[in-house]
């Protein structure tokens, strides 16, 4: 009667809910699952979850999770392959409804390993690049470059390019744009990559103090980061080292998270639709869950937008000479 109380008669759902009520009866969801062979857990397994940009991704996975009646169980990788490969056999065993997943590594056996067993897999803030996985991601590569060109535009003639490791795709293709905004330029410019050991604030102050350390003439005028989170650090570094923002370095972040705009130097940021993303997602895994053989895999790419804010508004006459 809980699963279909459509079929039963009114007076004889009153009288059970009444008992259920008077008992305190909890359905047994494991045993459900075990009849079923399948639970209602999404699995979302994220890069890092102190990056409020996944903070805003699993907030629209969890919005239309709700809608249909799932739940969501999140999955924190830290950038480790590993740890990653423990939560997709964990999400295995407890035979989850389906994964949403940002992967450390998009060749994980792990990934085809639950799409074998019938475990539906969508990539989230990833292009698949195969037909067997739906997807939803960013055109980085734009990202990347509209973040330089707008430098470009200012007067920035010697940018900094700050973000690692380059086997996280995103943080790859955002490197990309960023050369090919020079490369294609008709002006002389540069790129100078310091690469981090991760996407966290601290790796960005690290970096910061390499670049702030230069010599005045060596050292880049702009820094384009491959997320906020280092952005800020960066600009943590600077205001330590008495170097003003914009002044002496401009500084463009991405992912345009809440902290960006609230910064002690506003930060300009290349935005992506994060909700949106992972909102996405969960429905195209809910699709697939529901139309089983039916389903045709889908590889869905948002444009991302650059925000400018004081961070990078300030135009440098003297480089553009």
């Amino acid at each position: 009667m809980l699963n279909r109380p459509e079929v039963v008669a009114e007076t004889t759902r009153r009288r059970v809910l009444a008992a259920i009520d008077e008992l305190g009866f909890v359905r047994n969801e494991s045993a459900r699952q075990l009849r079923t062979g399948r639970s209602r857990t999404l699995g979302l397994v994220v890069l890092d979850v102190a990056n409020p940009f996944f903070t805003d991704v699993a907030r629209g996975v969890e919005a239309l999770a709700d809608e249909v009646g799932s739940v969501v169980m999140l999955c924190n990788s830290n950038e480790d392959a590993e740890r990653e490969s423990r939560h997709l056999d964990l999400l295995l065993e407890q035979r989850a409804q389906g994964v949403l997943i940002t992967p450390v590594d998009g060749a994980n056996p792990r990934i085809e390993r639950l799409i074998d067993h019938g475990v539906p897999v969508v990539l989230v803030d990833r292009g698949s690049g195969r037909s067997n996985r739906c997807s939803v991601a960013v055109n980085d590569v734009l990202g990347g470059r509209i973040a330089v060109e707008h430098l470009l535009e200012r007067g920035h003639r010697h940018i900094a390019f700050v973000g690692g490791p380059f086997s996280i795709p995103q943080v790859s293709d955002r490197h990309t744009g960023s050369q090919a905004a020079v490369d294609q330029s008709d002006v002389d410019a540069e790129i100078l990559v310091v690469e981090t050991g991760s996407l966290q604030v601290a790796e960005g102050r690290r970096a910061g103090r390499h670049i702030g350390e230069l010599p005045a003439g060596q050292r880049p005028t702009a820094v384009f980061c491959a997320n906020d989170l280092l952005a800020l650090g960066v600009l943590q570094e600077m205001t330590r080292q008495s170097l003003r923002v914009p002044h002496d370095v401009a500084i463009v972040g991405y992912d345009d998270i809440d902290f960006a705009s609230a910064a002690a130097v506003p930060l300009s940021s290349v935005r992506q639709p994060r909700e949106q993303l992972g909102r996405t997602a969960a429905q195209l895994l809910i699709e697939e869950v529901t139309d089983g053989d039916r389903h045709r895999h889908r590889q869905v790419v948002f444009e991302p937008e650059l925000v400018v804010r004081d961070s990078s508004a300030l135009f440098r006459a003297h480089d553009a000479a």
